[in-house]
């Protein structure tokens, strides 16, 4: 994080996030800096920047996340009603039967029995499909390039034509 000076509370009070200042009175009146000063500044920047660029995503995913998480109970609260009233469908149904069949005990037995092969049908088709489940290889194989790349030396670059001067 850069210095409190450089931090800003965001208006719905999330937290601090870190900014760079685009002008320094301290640093207009010294114009006569050295190189290793400049490129130290640019490098604390650069690094204060990323960082805040990475708090400003956590901060905005954040009050996402909350968003989503009370959207989420919403539906469960409405998920769980339609279930229990499934319920009733199905008392429904089983005495719309035995008011037809004219014998009560077989028209719930014939829903139960239509119920438990439902039930059997989509267990099964769920479990076929997670058996197909595989491994994210191209991620894999992209985070393994990745580690190779910054691994390799500046002088294993062979193809880099030479300064001539």
């Amino acid at each position: 994080m850069s210095s409190p000076k450089h931090e800003r509370t965001s208006p719905d009070g999330v937290g601090a996030v870190p900014y760079l200042p685009l002008s320094s009175d301290e640093e207009a009146a010294a114009s006569e800096q050295s190189i290793g000063k400049l490129v130290g500044d640019a490098t604390q920047h650069l690094s204060t920047l990323v960082r805040a660029e990475i708090e400003l995503a956590k901060a905005e995913l954040a009050q996402e996340a909350k968003k989503a998480l009370k959207g989420t109970v919403f539906f469960l609260i409405a998920l769980t009603v339609f279930l229990y009233s499934t319920f009733f469908l199905f008392l429904l149904i089983a005495e719309g039967l035995s008011d037809w069949w004219g014998i009560r005990w077989p028209a719930f037995a014939t829903v139960f029995g239509l119920m438990l092969i439902t039930v059997g049908a989509t267990a099964f088709l769920g479990w076929r499909k997670v058996k197909k489940l595989r491994a994210p290889e191209r991620t894999i194989s992209s985070v393994k390039e990745t580690a190779e790349a910054f691994k390799r030396k500046p002088a294993e670059d062979d193809d880099l034509p030479s300064k001539q001067g």
